[in-house]
């Protein structure tokens, strides 16, 4: 039986009948299980495709907003190229696509021999998990959950970060950062002032994830973000969760902090771009 995909534009459907998929592997389909909760509570236009082998649910690619690339789970290869199938024969055109190495790599590939532009590695990232966080080495200041006072000067991190790295984040810094303040998602590490944040995820299916992590220029080599991603760490450690983040391949700064910080590597990621 060759591989089916089912569409939808509602994330709550796509969350119910890919759900025993999803929670089998909650690390790696972080990503995906993330942005589908988040648009069943936050609606927003989407697209998400739900690729069956033999019947079940062998992998999930999520577009939303509509004008963003397209995130997926590791699926087997023949169901990536059903689903790129699918997608072109729908007539979108993504601008990219970013998930797990091998299947985004395939996905790449198999959309540039289907519609016949090209396709461009971006960025390579690595996803690190840690079960016994290693503390980071003293520093000053201490860890608090940002607030609405802290908005205006969060935005501008937001946006200073989102240059840094290429555009990864939405574009509407402001709507996010308040979405994420009044949810407790942000933390700040604050040393008679804030010096750092860091992002933390609701967790899904047990896992939380850490990120955006940022500290301005004019404030690292201090200590500062490990400080702050060991805390935050810690406390979801402390709670029973598993706790992950990505980092850049093209960071070895960032690397070799969270490996000294206990995390340790699970899988890596990459990110294409099309040009169509």
């Amino acid at each position: 039986m060759p591989p089916e995909v089912r569409r939808t534009e509602d994330p709550e459907r796509a969350l119910h009948e890919a759900a025993e998929f999803l929670a089998s592997d909650p690390v790696r389909h972080n990503v995906v299980l993330t942005l589908l909760h988040l648009r069943a509570m936050h609606p927003e236009p989407g697209r998400y495709w739900i690729v069956d082998v033999e019947g079940a649910s062998a992998g999930v690619v999520v577009q939303s907003p509509l004008h963003f690339m397209a995130t997926l789970t590791p699926m087997p290869a023949q169901a990536v190229t059903t689903v790129v199938d699918a997608i072109v024969e729908d007539g979108v055109e993504l601008p990219g696509v970013n998930g797990e190495a091998a299947t985004a790599a395939r996905f790449a590939g198999h959309w540039a021999e289907r519609t016949r532009s090209a396709a461009y590695p971006d960025e390579g990232q690595r996803i690190y998990e840690v079960e016994h966080v290693i503390g980071a080495r003293p520093t000053g200041g201490r860890l608090r959950r940002a607030s609405m006072e802290d908005n205006d000067l969060l935005v501008a991190w937001f946006e200073a970060f989102n240059a840094e790295v290429a555009e990864l984040l939405p574009e509407n810094h402001a709507e996010v950062v308040g979405r994420r303040i009044r949810a407790g998602q942000l933390w700040i590490w604050d040393d008679e002032g804030p010096v750092a944040m860091a992002g933390l995820s609701d967790p899904v299916s047990g896992v939380a994830r850490v990120g955006p992590v940022y500290t301005p220029p004019d404030r690292r080599n201090s200590g500062y973000g490990s400080a702050l991603v060991a805390g935050v760490s810690s406390a979801r450690r402390a709670e029973g969760l598993r706790c992950i983040l990505y980092t850049d391949l093209g960071n070895p700064t960032s690397n070799s902090i969270y490996r000294a910080l206990g995390y340790k590597a699970v899988a890596e990621a990459l990110r294409y771009r099309f040009d169509n």
